[in-house]
C-alpha cells in the first residue's frame, strides 16, 4: 500500500456526491479531494443524455487539466450510467461510477421484493433494467421515481426544514400493495442525506442501501491504499459551478464535513 499525495476528484450535479465523500474521507481520511458540483447544471436528471455527456466530459477533462489527479469518481447515478465509456475515453485515469446498489438490495431481501427509489431518469434506464435482470431476477421490485426529493436533500443540507407528509406521499408506492419491500435502493446520491428522514415516515421497518461504502472500497483498492484509522490534517475544496445563492447556508455544512475551502467555477474553467 502507499501513500497518494495526488487528489482525486468526485463529480456529481449538485450535493448529492457528499454522501460519496464522506464514505471516502471515512476510509480514507488523508486523501486529498476537490469536489466538484455542477449547481449551473443541476438537475441532471431534467436533462438529455447528450447534455449531460457534454457537461460530464467538459467539467471533468478541465478538472483533471488543473489538479492532475491519480483518479475520478462521478457521484452521480444519472451521469454514471450515461457518461462513464466516453469520460474512460478521453480520460488517461481511472474513473469510478456509482449505479443503484440492486445486487445489495437483492442480497439482503428476505422477502424477495426491494424497492428503488430513484430519479425518474434512472428508473426508466436501461441499465437498471439490465442490473434487475442480472442480479434480482428472482425478486419483484417496486420502482419509484422521483425528481422532487433530489431538490429537498439540497434543501435539507443548507439546513431547511422538510415536511414529513411531502416525504411520506413521495415512499407511498411502495407500501401501496400487499407485497412490501423489506430493502430499498436509494438510487440517486442525493437521497441517503434524508436516510433518517425517509425511515422516520415508512409504515415498517426497511433496510435502506446505497453504494457509498462500496465507492469507497473501489478507491481504496485503485489507490493502492490501506484503509486508515486516524482522520489527517487534509482540508479539501469544494468547487460549483455558475451560481450558488444559497452559499452561506451550505458553507457551514460543508467546514464541518472538512472542506477549507469554497470556489465557482466557470464553464470555460476560470475561477471567480
Amino acid at each position: 500500500m502507499q501513500k497518494q499525495t495526488q487528489p482525486i476528484i468526485i463529480f456529481d450535479s449538485g450535493v448529492g456526491g457528499l454522501t460519496i465523500y464522506q464514505e471516502v474521507k471515512q476510509m480514507l481520511p488523508s486523501l486529498k479531494v476537490i469536489y466538484c458540483s455542477d449547481s449551473a447544471g443541476f438537475p441532471y436528471g431534467s436533462r438529455s443524455e447528450s447534455e449531460v455527456v457534454d457537461r460530464t466530459c467538459h467539467y471533468l477533462a478541465e478538472l483533471t487539466r488543473r489538479y492532475d489527479p491519480s483518479l475520478v469518481v462521478i457521484a452521480c447515478n444519472t451521469a454514471s450510467t450515461v457518461s462513464l465509456p466516453r469520460v474512460r475515453q478521453i480520460l488517461d485515469i481511472p474513473v469510478v461510477g456509482v449505479v443503484p446498489a440492486i445486487k445489495t438490495a437483492s442480497e439482503r431481501s428476505e422477502k424477495r421484493c426491494i424497492g428503488l427509489l430513484a430519479t425518474p431518469g434512472t428508473v426508466r434506464r436501461e441499465y437498471t433494467d439490465q442490473l434487475i435482470h442480472d442480479f434480482a431476477s428472482d425478486c419483484q421490485v417496486i420502482r419509484v421515481g422521483s425528481s422532487e426529493l433530489v431538490h429537498l436533500a439540497e434543501q435539507y443540507l443548507r439546513g431547511e426544514s422538510i415536511a414529513q407528509e411531502v416525504l411520506k406521499a413521495i415512499v407511498a408506492p411502495f407500501f401501496a400493495g400487499k407485497l412490501r419491500p423489506d430493502v430499498i435502493v436509494l438510487g440517486c446520491t442525493h437521497f441517503p442525506l434524508l436516510r433518517d428522514l425517509l425511515q422516520s415516515v415508512v409504515p415498517c421497518p426497511v433496510d435502506w442501501v446505497d453504494s457509498g461504502a462500496a465507492i469507497a472500497r473501489r478507491v481504496s483498492y485503485l489507490l493502492g491504499m490501506a484503509p486508515e484509522e486516524k482522520a489527517g490534517a487534509i482540508r479539501d475544496i469544494f468547487i460549483h459551478t455558475g451560481e450558488l445563492s444559497d452559499n452561506g447556508k451550505i458553507a457551514p455544512a460543508l467546514e464541518t464535513m472538512g472542506f477549507a475551502r469554497l470556489i465557482s467555477f466557470d464553464y470555460q474553467g476560470a475561477l471567480i
